[in-house]
């Protein structure tokens, strides 16, 4: 073989090489997209099937009250995906279909209680919790729309600090904050209210992740070593202690434990994985615990939720009875659940917000309930393997953050009605009714597409002989 035609050969290789990558290229993002389609469909199918079973159990004939907001619901669902498939067509094709079917499980449960007729001020609710998911994907889109980029966002750190701390204090503002259900929790102007602390959540990630990029190599240096575990220095506990503060201010005067958690795990979850330093978790749960026992002596409300999780059969009628209601009827499904519309979820009160996970236990039974937690730890599975995948470091931290977010907030509601753990006000993410918390939880799930994105999006470096 001479060298000229060794040369063709050779060209002619590369060339194939460069065609068959820049089709496989084309190919992926496209499979991802269409399976992400296909799991949109059955869980479209899913919340239709869902809610004609409601009707015909319940009023036993189908009723056309969602047939115009369920139809908006679909087009604006199936307009994200159009728009991830556009803007990231690399995202991880999970995501959006799991919180998708959480959403629509919540909006059929909502509705079930609603048309049971024994609940007050509910008429409606569904088609309202339709409307603020439609607010909700649209904003999501938005955000992946105008965002582009995850990176960014380590542009304006103390920015995001400043509006998470001022979005935590905004409902304790004199004319505009609001307390319901004995926590100083919501703003109200005229008959709009919303729950700040949702957007709050995001702010403090994005400031906890950019900050401990920042700082961590200060914070992972160790002090005096006690046993086995290495402490840190005296001198850089200052953001633990500040952070600390900060979630017992909301225990004390929002009157919140599940806020004050939620602020106070996520910090410390960040800057365990920021440093690796077990020090930080022993030092910072000692003081949440310290903080926690004091509050109980000290003040009555703090005191009455640990004692209702202790004895909760003391005042069944009284200050147990919500409780005691949810644990009745998640007794009242057993395996395999009444079945849609055949309990008796609207017992308990606020049975469709912070109680709505014994509504699902009880209809949908022990099986169902362990479907939707399957459901959650598959969705922060994808989180965290975006947190481990994802080549910048803020992106590895954020993608935690957002993750363990979500995490929390189904271990602390979870854990509160099934009596695990001292009841808290956090909702259940996208199944419990409530604008805010739906916003918030479908902008963690934009964030998480575009940093999923970003992983087989990235650069490849190519090494010829």
């Amino acid at each position: 073989m001479t060298t000229e035609t060794a040369q063709r050969d050779f060209a002619s290789a590369t060339r194939s090489e460069n065609v068959l990558q820049r089709l496989t290229a084309i190919r992926a993002p496209r499979k991802l997209r269409a399976l992400e389609f296909v799991l949109l469909l059955a869980v479209t199918a899913i919340g239709i099937g869902a809610i004609v079973i409601v009707d015909l159990t319940v009023k036993e004939t189908l009723s056309t009250a969602l047939l115009i907001p369920g139809a908006a619901y679909i087009a604006i669902l199936f307009g994200l995906h159009l728009v991830v498939r556009k803007i990231t067509p690399d995202a991880d094709p999970l995501i959006m279909p799991l919180a998708a079917i959480l959403n629509i499980l919540g909006i059929v449960m909502i509705y079930r209680i609603e048309i049971s007729g024994e609940v007050r001020d509910l008429p409606g609710a569904a088609a309202r919790q339709i409307l603020w998911s439609i607010i909700a994907m649209v904003a999501t889109g938005a955000l992946v729309w105008l965002l582009k980029n995850h990176r960014t966002l380590l542009r304006y750190t103390y920015i995001f600090g400043l509006v998470g701390v001022l979005l935590l204090v905004l409902p304790l503002v004199p004319g505009i904050g609001h307390a319901a259900g004995g926590a100083q929790q919501w703003i109200r102007i005229g008959s709009f209210s919303f729950q700040p602390v949702e957007l709050a959540k995001i702010a403090l990630a994005i400031f906890f992740a950019s900050y401990l990029v920042r700082n961590r190599d200060a914070l992972s240096l160790v002090g005096r070593k006690i046993g086995p575990v290495r402490l840190p220095r005296a001198r850089d506990l200052g953001p633990l202690l500040i952070v600390w503060l900060i979630a017992m201010g909301i225990l004390i005067f929002q009157r919140e434990l599940g806020t004050s958690v939620l602020v106070f795990g996520l910090f410390l979850a960040v800057l365990y994985v920021a440093t690796g330093r077990i020090g930080w978790v022993l030092i910072g749960l000692s003081l949440f615990l310290v903080g926690g026992f004091i509050a109980a002596q000290t003040f009555s409300y703090v005191g009455a939720r640990f004692n209702n999780w202790l004895h909760p059969f003391r005042d069944p009628q009284g200050a147990s009875y919500q409780l005691v209601q949810g644990f009745f009827g998640m007794a009242n499904g057993g395996i395999t659940g009444t079945g849609l519309g055949a309990g008796y979820p609207q017992i308990t009160p606020l049975s469709y917000s912070d109680y709505i996970f014994p509504s699902v236990a009880e209809e949908l039974g022990l099986v169902g309930a362990f479907m939707i937690l399957t459901t959650y730890l598959i969705l922060v599975a994808r989180g965290m393997r975006i947190s481990f995948a994802v080549q910048d470091d803020f992106g590895k931290l954020l993608a935690l953050a957002l993750s363990f977010t979500i995490t929390l907030q189904v271990f602390v509601i979870v854990g509160g009605v099934t009596g695990i753990i001292p009841l808290t006000g956090l909702t259940t993410p996208f199944l419990a009714a409530g604008g805010s918390s739906l916003l918030s939880n479908w902008l963690i799930v934009g964030l998480l597409l575009l940093m999923s994105n970003a992983i087989r999006n990235r650069p490849k470096l190519v090494i010829r002989a």
